[in-house]
């Protein structure tokens, strides 16, 4: 199925996300040990189960395609400047969360070509919603494995609108940028959650400052913008993969309504 298209790929992607999700579920209800890696974030038992699931479907699904994943060690550089298609990969996304137990994690899974996002799958395991995309396709969510796919759209932000940031970053100068929005509510959340919420109309923007990794935000990104919405850098440019060593994002907006100069609106020129 290597030469398979994004669209004939995705039921299959959506099914191994669940049965990696149902891998971390079975941890996440007994007691589990927390390690901590080099940059001292967290990795637990279900990381590495979930990341297991997945590499071994991608291998029979898509044999020739390589995979870039958190919990394996990525290849250099030098070989990957080569790579037009990869799959990219975060098998528990949100592991400060799954510690804490608040179920705001989930499961990432996306397809890269040419730099762009153009298969995306994020499974919040604890509630069974999956939220899928195709580039060119639209996006949907699936609240459950039993339940129909519901068409997902962004939203004109209303007034006030709403801002979503994540539970464990933020800072002064994250305040001092939101000021500059006018009247706004916010609300924290986990893991690539916050993308998906904007995608189905509950939220208007998430402003990300600080270092993330690549494949925090790929399969998300994806879901998000064939619902209407964007990711952009602070200058507002469309997020590109795999275009440099490093696997660290930039600091970014991901937005709903991408008609709004979000970048001019709230970073000094």
């Amino acid at each position: 199925m290597s030469a398979a298209s994004p669209h004939e790929l995705l039921p299959a992607i959506a099914t191994l996300a669940r049965r990696a999700g149902d891998a971390i579920l079975a941890i996440y209800a007994e007691d589990f040990e927390v390690i901590r890696k080099a940059d001292a974030s967290p990795v637990t038992a279900a990381d590495l189960a979930a990341q297991q699931v997945i590499a071994e479907g991608l291998a029979l699904l898509t044999p020739g395609i390589p995979l870039i994943s958190e919990e394996a060690l990525a290849a250099p550089w030098s070989e990957r400047c080569t790579w037009r298609r990869y799959w990219l990969v975060d098998p528990l996304d949100g592991t400060r969360e799954f510690v804490k137990r608040n179920g705001e994690f989930t499961v990432n899974i996306a397809l890269i070509e040419d730099h762009r996002p153009v298969l995306g799958v994020v499974l919040a395991p604890v509630s069974g919603d999956l939220y899928a995309a195709t580039r060119g396709n639209g996006a949907w969510r699936e609240r459950s494995e039993a339940a129909d796919r519901e068409p997902i759209r962004t939203r004109v932000p209303p007034t006030p609108m709403r801002v979503t940031g994540s539970r464990t970053h933020g800072d002064a100068r994250l305040a001092t940028l939101l000021q500059r929005l006018g009247p706004h509510e916010t609300f924290a959340l986990g893991s690539s959650l916050k993308f998906c919420i904007i995608a189905r109309g509950d939220a208007d923007l998430y402003l990300r400052l600080g270092a993330t990794s690549e494949w925090d935000t790929a399969a998300a990104q994806c879901v998000l913008e064939e619902a209407g919405g964007a990711v952009l850098d602070l200058a507002g440019r469309p997020f590109r993969y795999n275009t440099r060593d490093s696997l660290i994002n930039p600091e970014f907006i991901a937005c709903g309504d991408p008609r709004t100069d979000w970048a001019a609106r709230l970073i000094d020129p």
